[in-house]
């Protein structure tokens, strides 16, 4: 291995760990809590290094949340299968959510790190040609994530006779993600051995119930809505 391609690994490496290292904090203390100096400790670097790597707070929690979006956006996509509908679309995405809730703490991450990311989320006019994403959905802003794979699943349900035509796509998945949001923060909250309980689970997923039989087409089977247990 040539000198070049040994400081590049090590600078890799050293990125990694500062991520790592800001994610525990994160987790363990709340972000308005962490600073750019305990991260700096804790990975035992000085600030100056740090500064090199990130320009400030807000650009490495940024790709501490992109980063566990995209494992997801990846979880997902090597699920789907062509030809799905948009309830089995629905029904797989719930799936994933709830694998990636129990092997990981990505989801956590990322709502709970929103209102400093993106305080306006899940309420901004995402669809506003001024808030366009930075780039191809797995590297766009973590909310936009979200909030694009529920709307376009909404859609997908509505062209196929599953959901009434008269609903908002855009207003039902800003209105999915504040309530999961709202979830997400308050286990955040709690100890960490009672953040994975099956309690949490199956509040997640009868509110996602009910809001699908509620933009469910008039006269559509509600058996069909029922998430996978």
């Amino acid at each position: 291995m040539g000198i070049q391609e040994r400081k590049e690994r090590e600078k890799n490496e050293r990125k990694a760990l500062i991520l790592r290292c800001a994610k525990e904090l994160l987790l363990e203390h709340g972000v308005e809590r962490v600073s750019m100096i305990d991260i700096a400790k804790k990975a035992e670097l000085s600030k100056g290094t740090l500064y090199l790597y990130f320009p400030g707070k807000e650009e490495l929690f940024r790709e501490i949340c992109d980063e566990a979006a995209t494992r997801f956006i990846q979880y997902f996509q090597a699920r789907l299968k062509p030809g799905l509908s948009a309830l089995e679309t629905i029904k797989l995405y719930w799936l994933c959510y709830v694998d990636m809730f129990g092997e990981s703490d990505d989801m956590i991450v990322i709502f709970n790190m929103k209102h400093y990311i993106a305080p306006a989320f899940p309420f901004s006019p995402f669809e506003d040609a001024r808030h366009p994403p930075r780039g191809p959905a797995v590297a766009a802003d973590s909310p936009y994530i979200f909030y694009t794979m529920i709307r376009d699943m909404i859609r997908q349900g509505i062209q196929e006779g599953a959901f009434d035509p008269s609903v908002n796509p855009g207003m039902i998945a800003r209105i999915m993600l504040s309530l999961f949001s709202y979830i997400v923060e308050n286990v955040a909250k709690m100890p960490k051995g009672e953040q994975k309980s099956q309690f949490i689970i199956a509040e997640v997923k009868h509110i996602f119930e009910i809001l699908l039989r509620g933009i469910a087409r008039e006269g559509f089977d509600r058996s069909c809505l029922i998430l996978p247990g």
